[in-house]
């Protein structure tokens, strides 16, 4: 993951430790993904998303809060 310049959105901190989201679901690749649109319910109650673009969700941690800032920039 390349470094994200930022600031705290929280408390105004400038030291973050990278790291990602977690995705353990049935089927699931181990990382989240974030779909552009709505929320659309399949014939058995989960996500419709078939043909949807997905991202890779990085996550940062503030070492000063412990606040979590969330990005999406690479396509999944």
């Amino acid at each position: 993951m390349a470094r994200i310049e930022a600031n705290c959105s929280q408390c105004g901190g400038v030291e973050f430790e990278d790291g990602f989201i977690e995705d353990n679901g049935q089927g699931s690749q181990g990382f989240a993904r974030w779909i552009a649109g709505p929320l659309q319910r399949g014939p058995f109650g989960g996500a419709f998303r078939f043909g949807a673009p997905r991202w890779v969700v990085d996550a940062i941690r503030c070492t000063l809060c412990g606040h979590l800032e969330l990005y999406v920039r690479d396509r999944a």
